[in-house]
């Protein structure tokens, strides 16, 4: 039943001879054997006391073993695989003894024998443990032979070992995103005047329709995030209008569903124009939509070549803010931000953003586009559906009693509820719609049984929109009333 490697033999008793002397020198071949008494012959006629054998298992100190228990007593799955197997042996101990067992298999084999050296006085336990491996089926037990100072066994203890082939399981893989971007021109010449000059156009392509998360990088920085649905392959961009000459480059991130960049659109400007001794620009507009009260908030860099007083003005769709300035003592970049601002018109489209500076003689401008808001669709939950009511009408034509039901439907904000009523499997009635806010008592009552004097089965309240929950089984159970003797 063992492993074949874990066959063993008794011949390693002999070698113990030295240490167990004066042990019982019969040794029991199986549990079944050991645990049957041994009788002793009687006395012969004449002979006075029992032998020294007798009489030295007689004063041998009291030992008893436990049933061994496997660490798998009941073993499915993959092999090769460990069981360990554990007794508990306790010796009344006097003085010093010699505690000697080995194991018993259900193979027919048997263990090597060992020793543990004892002392002292009273009950002593000691732990002893076997580890075997298993490549195939098995059905077996284990055993402890205690060999001395007095002989034992334990009942045998059972195992199965059933070696089963891994279960593998398959990730789910979720579609594949790429993107590649370029920018138009690659190189520009010319007088740097507010307008787009660069603009970078990205490509998102994916194996499956899904919602993906990107971001703009600008040599380096982040300047734009967005949130798309891309049925197959979809366009994004943004452009710059550099008020200096540069070059650089943009590359679109992926941040779900999956994690990837596209390839870096290289640039390149070169400013050839008559500018005033001072200058000042704006640039690295980002914005941010908050869906958590629908509000738009945004930042961006706002320079100057010298020193001057600029003032400048956030616009929201066209609608200018109140004016703000900063200050310059001589040239350097200052980083303004528009608060959050809630967003009462085309909240769900989506719309522009612009900033407009002006300060010792010059003027400039950046819009970027911000995200619509994503309002979350109401959820809803439905109540254990309750017995509210028994109708006795119906009883004198012998159609049984009516019963009357409630649950209750509750909704994360304003929907319609559609539903409908399933009575013992079968759906009582059409489809229903409530509109709910909040919480929502909704009734229903069924007629009695025809020829039944008692109605009785189960009940659910089924939502099929706008999300999908059904209420738990619920038993009911209605008798009409006994006739009265009159």
């Amino acid at each position: 039943m063992k492993s074949s490697p874990l066959a063993r033999k008794a011949a390693a008793f002999g070698a113990s001879a030295t240490v167990l002397a004066g042990m019982v020198a019969a040794l029991v071949a199986s549990p079944a054997q050991a645990a049957t008494p041994v009788a002793t012959a009687a006395p012969a006629a004449g002979t006075a006391g029992l032998s020294a054998a007798a009489t030295a298992t007689k004063s041998a100190p009291k030992v008893s073993v436990s049933t061994p228990r496997a660490s798998k007593a009941d073993y499915e799955g993959s092999c090769p695989v460990n069981v360990t197997f554990s007794s508990k042996i306790k010796v009344a101990v006097k003085g010093k003894t010699t505690l000697a067992y080995r194991w018993l298999h259900g193979d027919g084999s048997k263990g090597k024998i060992k020793t543990v050296k004892l002392k002292g006085h009273g009950a002593k336990y000691v732990k002893v443990s076997e580890k075997l491996s298993f490549k195939e089926n098995v059905k077996g037990w284990e055993a402890v032979q205690v060999l001395g100072p007095r002989k034992a066994v334990s009942k045998k203890g059972y195992f199965s070992v059933s070696c089963q082939s891994p279960i593998v399981i398959e990730e789910e893989q979720g579609p594949e995103v790429s993107a590649r971007v370029w920018a138009s021109p690659s190189s520009y010449v010319g007088a740097c005047t507010p307008g787009d000059k660069i603009d970078f156009t990205g490509r998102i392509k994916v194996s499956d329709p899904t919602w993906v998360k990107y971001r703009w990088v600008l040599n380096g920085k982040v300047v734009d995030y967005g949130r798309t649905k891309v049925y197959s392959s979809k366009t994004v961009g943004f452009g710059i209008s550099p008020r200096e000459s540069q070059r650089g480059y943009a590359q679109l991130e992926i941040l779900g569903p999956d994690r990837t960049s596209s390839n870096r659109a290289y640039y390149k400007v070169w400013c050839k124009d008559d500018a005033p001794a001072t200058r000042v620009s704006v640039s690295s507009l980002v914005t941010a939509t908050n869906n958590v009260g629908c509000k738009v908030s945004a930042h961006a860099t706002v320079s100057s070549t010298g020193r001057a007083r600029v003032e400048y003005v956030w616009s929201i769709n066209g609608k200018a803010l109140p004016k703000e300035d900063v200050y310059f003592s001589g040239a350097g970049s200052r980083t303004v931000t528009l608060s959050d601002q809630l967003l009462a018109d085309n909240a769900t489209k989506g719309g522009k953003i612009t900033l407009t500076a002006s300060g010792a003689g010059s003027t400039d401008s950046i819009t970027q586009s911000y995200a619509a808001c994503e309002t979350p669709k109401p959820t809803v939950s439905v109540s254990a559906v309750s017995q509210t009511g028994q109708r006795n009408d119906m009883c004198a034509d012998k159609r049984g009693p009516g019963v009357d039901f409630k649950a209750t439907l509750t909704s994360t904000g304003a929907t319609t509820v559609k539903y409908y009523w399933l009575v013992n499997g079968e759906k009582d009635g059409g489809e229903l719609t409530r509109e709910v806010n909040g919480s929502l008592d909704v009734t229903w009552g069924i007629g009695g049984t025809h020829n039944a004097s008692e109605t009785k089965g189960n009940i659910q309240l089924v939502v099929v929109s706008p999300t999908s929950v059904t209420s738990g089984n619920a038993a009911f159970s209605a008798v009409c009333p006994k006739p009265v003797a009159g």
